[in-house]
């Protein structure tokens, strides 16, 4: 039990039991290279595979299905054991066994039967031989050497040979099924050797290597405590990475918005250097286009005074024209747009700051708070030697608990006896070969017993039928047809002999294999016969559960063959298949909390001060503020949209000229008319020359476009500028009293998840130890091998199988010599030489005429002088 007891030692970290949970902080924990535990390599193959003789098994179970049809009786071997542990000389229990034994008998009956009719045959058959021996001697039974001549005298003598060659072959057969299964057991014993050192290999193996698992979990500590003091001697990066990470949620999105300003700033400017440059082109081009359609204008309005004019029939003419001289002006006015100059002098007067320069600076101060936590944290760093002491005096106490309990005592006795038993069977297997070779060479003669008895049956057929002629009279057959009728006749004397002998062996064998089969073999395969002896109060009046009493003396526990069984036959480790959790607290001989103590007063004894930080000065923040008063949130953006939106000239001077040249042309001939046409010319130049250009023109499509982009942009900008400034500065003062006043909570928040994760490190170890312990160390898949070589293998597929088909085959051919010894009686009258047969003196005569003689129809041959020599010998009556 200390062999178990120091596999539970490394669980000891666990600061509890072994059901205990885990910490409950969650928290994310390097994965550990532990690598894998030293794997036992076990090598026997209990599975068997019986060859061919596997149907001969099968029929045979088959058989005995038949027999014996019950399930396996549980309740009745409970009853039986708990019964035999019970005073059974009180009268009390007399009627309570009766029913007991009827009970039995009941299941039983099968068996009972065929054995008792077996104990008929040895009984009758020796006395039917006896009685049928006399009576032949007598001259009756067939004795009198005289065979009457009867009509269908051939069809019998055929009826009788092939029914008595159909059932030795059908002996012959159960004779080869009990030869083949002798033969089998003989050869699976001299394999049994290989298996029995396979086993003891592999339990030499299991010895051998769990110290080397054990060492193997001992020197995986070194893992987590080299881990550990890593993260501890990098405590700035690691603790104050995680400080600065969490303090970032709240520090870098007001860092952001302030850079986001600045941007925003340097855009502003941007936009109004270019509204500025975009509108003194547009005015440019609009004076002159202005300039020109004015004097256009005026000089057509001179010549609409002329006196022509005046005249009737132009007019009308004139009027039209003269009311449309309105239209001939520019449409889109950039004159009366406001600049922007003092906006983009007070934008500029904010950009000589560099308020970008500013917030890099609270970047790079915020990004060393792991150097502040370093330098602020050097108390933890100078106690890392003792730490490192401490987490070497878990590693040195957990061997020396280990040292002090005698594992290597327990494997030495237990290897020790391990070799005694190996010698042990080693010695004694040769001797076991030659008892079984003298079991073989007894079954191999009783199987030759019924062979000589079939020799003498096919001889006899074989001579009887070669020698045999219907032509011949019963007192004058051949030689070779006499001896086959004494051979038949042998056949006969030798089936009584030792047939009686022969039952015996099979109702000795029928009983003790077909109930191992029964009540081991098969409840064992279906794991049923565990149910029994997990049975409580069954094997120990005291104990609940037997298997846990015996080992540990702890028999509440529910502890039972069947799990334990399975669980070695899954090769699962002895501490799951016993399960040790439920006998064993180890929380009493290390817990991790006595050595962390110390450790987690210092990490509580952290003062980590941010408030050196300094996110954004107060030029930074006057800066922002001088910029929400820079006026451009005041520049007239719609009237800007309005301009650059609208068309050049208020008409299309090309229609505007068509159309006067189409007026002048209704006017009559003269000098007012050609003057006209000469305006319409003149406002279709300035079209070319002005409004084409500047539609066209990359300048003017440019500056256009630009001033449209650059006032859409200021308007976003300028949308509530003042609220925006002061959110970003509200949100970095808030940034900076985090910094300054509440960071310790944060701070002593990730001081212990940053403890946690130092502890999980030697968590994750003690659970890889957990799982090794569990699934991996001292996997008992030998013990289950060593069961399932003693009962599945060796007792019932070598032993139980063989015997069942023995007998099978050997009773098979017992039973089937009752009609054997029937027909060769019957048989051998139809080949013996006789010593009278029946002769007529006339073929007409009937058999009165004979009885007249006093024969009743036959005589003596050598009443007529007929040489017969008559057989005198005892034997020849047969």
């Amino acid at each position: 039990m200390a062999l178990l007891l120091c596999l539970l030692l490394l669980l000891g970290l666990s600061g509890g039991p072994v059901s205990e949970g885990h910490s409950v902080h969650k928290t994310t924990v390097g994965t550990l290279d532990l690598g894998s535990l030293p794997a036992i390599n076990y090598e026997t193959n209990v599975h068997v595979e019986p060859g061919p003789i596997e149907i001969l098994f099968r029929i045979v179970k088959a058989f005995l299905f038949v027999v014996q049809p019950n399930p396996f009786p549980e309740d009745l071997i409970r009853k039986s054991i708990q019964l035999q542990y019970k005073d059974t000389k009180s009268n009390s229990q007399q009627p309570e066994h009766t029913v007991l034994a009827l009970k039995i008998v009941y299941y039983e009956i099968g068996f009972i039967i065929l054995a008792g009719l077996g104990l008929l045959f040895i009984f009758l058959l020796p006395l039917v031989g006896l009685c049928f021996c006399m009576c032949r001697c007598c001259n009756n039974c067939g004795g009198e050497m005289h065979q009457r001549q009867k009509k269908n005298g051939e069809c019998r003598r055929g009826c009788f040979a092939a029914s008595l060659l159909v059932v030795s072959l059908i002996m012959s057969l159960g004779v080869l099924c009990a030869f083949v299964a002798n033969q089998h057991l003989t050869t699976q014993v001299r394999g049994a050797r290989r298996l029995l050192n396979s086993n003891f290999k592999d339990m030499r193996a299991l010895l051998t290597d769990i110290p080397m698992q054990i060492d193997y979990l001992l020197n995986q500590y070194d893992a987590p405590k080299n881990r550990a003091l890593l993260d501890l001697n990098n405590i700035g990066p690691l603790l104050g990475g995680r400080v600065r990470d969490q303090l970032g949620k709240r520090v870098l999105p007001a860092l952001d918005a302030v850079l986001t300003m600045a941007g925003a700033i340097r855009e502003t400017r941007e936009a109004l250097e270019n509204v500025s440059a975009s509108l003194e082109v547009l005015q440019e081009g609009t004076n002159r286009l202005s300039v020109n359609l004015t004097d256009a204008k005026e000089n057509l309005r001179n010549t609409l005074r002329d006196a022509a004019c005046s005249m009737a029939e132009a007019t009308s003419t004139c009027n039209v024209i003269r009311n449309s001289l309105n239209q001939l002006s520019i449409n889109a006015n950039f004159s009366r747009l406001l600049p922007v100059t003092s906006q983009l002098a007070k934008v500029n007067e904010v950009l000589k700051i560099d308020l970008t320069s500013l917030v890099q600076k609270g970047y790079a101060a915020f990004n060393d708070t792991p150097d502040l936590v370093q330098n602020q944290t050097k108390n933890i760093l100078s106690a890392l030697p003792y730490v490192k002491s401490v987490l070497d005096s878990i590693g040195t106490n957990i061997t020396v608990l280990i040292k002090k309990l005698p594992i290597q005592e327990i494997l030495t006795n237990s290897m020790i006896y391990l070799t005694q038993t190996e010698t042990y069977v080693e010695d004694y297997f040769p001797l076991v070969e030659q008892y079984d070779f003298y079991r073989w060479l007894g079954c191999l003669i009783i199987c030759c017993l019924l062979v000589l008895i079939l020799v003498f049956y096919y001889l006899g057929l074989l001579c009887g039928a070669c020698g045999y002629s219907k032509h011949t009279t019963p007192t004058n057959r051949g030689c070779v047809s006499n001896t086959g009728g004494n051979f038949l006749m042998a056949g006969v004397g030798f089936s009584f002999l030792f047939s009686w002998a022969l039952m015996i062996i099979v109702v000795l064998t029928f009983l003790w294999g077909g109930n191992v089969e029964k009540l081991v073999c098969e409840p064992f395969k279906e794991r049923t016969i565990f149910q029994v002896l997990d049975t409580p109060y069954l094997l120990n009046e005291q104990w609940n559960s037997f298997l846990a009493g015996l080992l540990f003396r702890k028999p509440d526990v529910n502890l039972t063959f069947e799990q334990v069984y399975s669980d070695c036959k899954e090769n699962k480790g002895i501490y799951t298949s016993l399960q040790l959790d439920k006998f064993y607290s180890i929380s009493n001989f290390l817990t991790i909390s006595q050595y962390t103590e110390d450790l987690t007063i210092k990490f509580e004894s952290i003062k980590i001060n941010l408030s050196s930080i300094v996110l954004l000065d107060e030029v930074g923040k006057e800066n922002l503020i001088n910029f929400s008063y820079s006026g451009i949130d005041g520049i007239d953006f719609a009237a800007y949209l309005a301009e650059v939106n609208k068309s050049i000239t208020k008409v299309d001077l090309l229609s505007f000229a068509n159309d006067l040249e189409a007026r002048a042309e209704q006017l009559p001939k003269g000098a007012l008319e050609n003057a006209l046409k000469g305006h319409a010319s003149n406002i279709r130049m300035i079209h070319h020359q002005h409004v084409i250009p500047m539609e066209q023109e990359m300048k003017y499509v440019k500056a256009r476009s630009t001033l449209n982009q650059s006032i859409r942009l200021l308007q976003k900008t300028a949308t509530e500028l003042m609220v925006k400034v002061n959110h970003v500065i509200s949100i970095v003062n808030a940034a900076q009293f985090l910094l300054n006043n509440n960071a310790s909570s944060i701070i002593i928040e990730e001081t212990k998840k940053y403890m946690d994760v130092i502890i999980g490190y030697f968590e994750q170890y003690i659970q890889w130890v957990k799982d090794s312990v569990t699934m991996d160390v001292a996997a008992c898949k030998p013990l289950a091998n060593i069961v399932d070589t003693a009962i599945e293998v060796f007792l019932c597929s070598y032993l139980t199988n063989s015997v069942n088909t023995f007998w099978f085959g050997l009773g098979a051919a017992t039973v089937f010599l009752i009609p054997a010894i029937i027909f060769a009686v019957k048989l051998s009258k139809f080949y013996r030489r006789m010593d009278s047969e029946d002769v007529y003196d006339d073929v007409e005569t009937i058999p009165m005429k004979n009885m007249e003689n006093g024969n009743y129809g036959y005589h003596k041959d050598h009443l007529y002088g007929l040489h017969n020599p008559v057989m005198t010998s005892a034997t020849g009556r047969w």
